[in-house]
């Protein structure tokens, strides 16, 4: 294995491994021109993870640069795209040498032309919990609590606190200062200053009341700095995540619970960044490079993420049944969604994933699945070669069925070649699309076969996820390997609420930013300072009682009086945090 301080490459380019420093791996791929490849630099825990050294902030944001970092801290490996999952590398730098296993002989594929006789049963299921959610008409911040429930927000308050006095602090955490973290947090991802403490300058140019108001800064640096999540004293030393594995299991459970029930579904890899300062570098802008965590995730067709794993290489993951490690990852997958029962879902994913013995084991689940696949995965399919089909007009396709599998590969030239498979989904009814000819400027209309007309409808659930992640995403970090992790989850977790938001609030829905102001606001609110309850109370008459954003009618436990009339009540507004009629409600939010 290469030394604890370097970075190694995973190119299939080169012969030999090399051990390279960050900086160089960066300036490597500055250097090359051609922009075709595209590449990522997927960084791993370190090795021992659950070591007590990797709770340690390594001081402020903006006082170590992650260069610096120890490299026990940090390993990365750079894979280009079309280097499959990217884990074989892996396993040529980090497991020792293993005897040679007896080949296992694969059964004979007898491929004929015709088309796909596929015998799943139809999609009939409703979905009673999701009917639930709409009779609820839950705010925002109900919506988000689904998620991050009174057990998860109760379980990371007792792990704080458990650090915390295992390092001799006694923090005194509580549920509502842990909402006011999350609140200031989610802030950060449409409002970021260059250093978080600017929140709390008095400069007129960058001082925030709201957070000001909220929480003081010097007891915000010491919640954030001890922010825990799982006890030191069980942690499984073979997992590399050990240090957030109850948190991602809990996120896991709720993000199933709550999912919608739908029939199709799209698996494929996340990037969650790494934050870290790379000295004076700078990647030219539009080069496609990124830094961080792979996860793999399943989502629905819109963007609801319902499953995700953070990938830790084939040491600490063993692919199971043959397949390789993207394969194994969709079987955990599909083994999650027939917790819910075993109907016939279509899962989409693209070529690093998708095998004939994938597809086989999916349709013996009895899981509809459609993906592309590289040609060394076709199993010696007899199609046309793709330089002959070049050679045809665009929309020429050529097309095989397993006879005892019932899969169909089908090669469809457009653009490109492009190989897809499926267990499900045929060439008929083929249909029609729109081709853009560069030389004419015309519209022209090519054949399309059905299985890559739904392939493209339904496979790009990963990407929505990502594009609602990306837009708004958490911007504080602190110095521990996790934290830019704990930051993808909190985002992972409001793009789901608002996905939820848009099935069940028909009549008044909002935007994304919109959403995530609404619960920031509510959480930094309601913890605000009670000492300047008077200042505070006539700043937020003004500026938030009238904003008409984000105000929701809540039932109370405990009658109050109405903000309005002055009389009993059983609601309230959620925002403002006063006793309100659902008569006065309008009057009372209007100057």
């Amino acid at each position: 294995m290469a030394s604890s301080s370097s970075l190694t490459t995973g190119r299939r380019t080169s012969s030999k491994l090399k051990s390279m420093k960050l900086l160089e791996v960066l300036n490597a791929l500055e250097e090359e021109e051609s922009g075709q490849s595209r590449e990522e630099i997927f960084i791993a825990p370190p090795n021992n993870a659950s070591g007590d050294f990797t709770d340690e902030d390594s001081g402020d944001e903006d006082g170590r640069r992650g260069t610096h970092l120890p490299g026990n801290v940090l390993h990365a490996f750079v894979v280009p795209e079309d280097s499959g999952t990217g884990e074989d590398d892996d396993d040529l730098q980090l497991q020792p040498a293993m005897k040679k296993q007896k080949a296992v002989v694969e059964p004979q594929h007898v491929w004929t032309k015709r088309d796909i006789c596929p015998d799943f049963t139809s999609w009939t299921a409703s979905d009673p919990h999701m009917e639930d959610l709409k009779s609820q008409e839950l705010s925002p911040v109900g919506l988000f609590e689904l998620f991050f429930d009174e057990g998860t927000i109760n379980f990371i308050v007792n792990e704080t606190n458990r650090y915390a006095w295992q390092k001799n602090v006694n923090l005194g955490l509580t549920a509502q200062e842990l909402k006011c973290v999350l609140g200031i947090l989610i802030l950060s991802g449409y409002i970021s200053y260059p250093r978080r403490r600017m929140f709390w300058e008095t400069s007129p140019d960058s001082h925030h009341h709201l957070v000001a108001d909220a929480i003081r800064r010097d007891r915000f640096e010491l919640i954030f700095s001890y922010l825990h999540f799982a006890d030191n004293n069980e942690l499984d030393e073979s997992d590399r995540f050990a240090k957030v594995r109850p948190l991602i299991v809990r996120m896991n459970y709720n993000f199933q619970k709550h999912a919608p029930l739908e029939e199709f579904y799209s698996f494929g890899e996340s990037m969650c960044e790494y934050f870290g300062h790379r000295g004076s570098k700078r990647l030219p802008a539009g080069k496609p490079v990124r830094l961080g965590y792979k996860i793999w995730c399943g989502t629905t067709s819109r963007g609801y993420l319902v499953w995700f794993e953070p990938s830790q290489g084939t040491l600490f993951t063993k692919p199971d049944r043959g397949l390789d490690l993207g394969g194994s990852m969709v079987v955990k997958f599909v083994d999650a969604l027939q917790t819910r029962g075993c109907l016939p879902y279509h899962i989409f994913f693209d070529k690093v994933f998708t095998s004939v013995k994938l597809m086989s084991i999916l349709r013996k689940k009895g899981v509809k699945a459609t993906g592309t696949v590289r040609e060394y995965r076709t199993e010696r399919c007899p199609l046309k070669d793709p330089k002959e089909l070049k050679r045809m007009k665009r929309g020429s396709f050529d097309y095989r069925v397993d006879e005892s599998e019932e899969i169909i590969v089908c090669r469809w030239h457009d653009s490109s070649v492009v190989n897809i498979c499926s267990n499900a989904v045929g060439i008929e009814p083929a249909g029609l699309t729109s081709h853009h000819s560069g030389a004419a400027k015309t519209q022209a209309q090519v054949h399309q076969p059905s299985l890559l007309r739904l392939y493209q409808e339904k496979v790009g659930g990963v990407g929505r996820m990502d594009q609602n992640i990306a837009k708004y995403k958490v911007k504080i970090r602190g110095m521990k390997w996790y934290s830019s992790f704990i930051g993808y989850v909190i985002d992972a977790a409001l793009n789901n609420a608002w996905q939820l938001h848009r099935i069940c609030c028909h009549d008044a829905q909002v935007d994304l930013l919109a959403f995530r102001r609404y619960v920031a606001c509510v959480y930094l609110e309601s913890n605000a300072d009670t000492s300047s309850q008077g200042r505070r109370s006539r700043r937020l008459e003004t500026e938030s009682r009238f904003d008409m954003i984000g105000h929701w009618i809540i039932h109370q436990d405990k009658r109050t009086r109405c903000a309005l009339c002055h009389s009993q009540t059983n609601t309230r507004c959620e925002k403002c945090q006063k006793g309100v009629h659902a008569k006065c409600f309008r009057a009372y939010h209007i100057r």
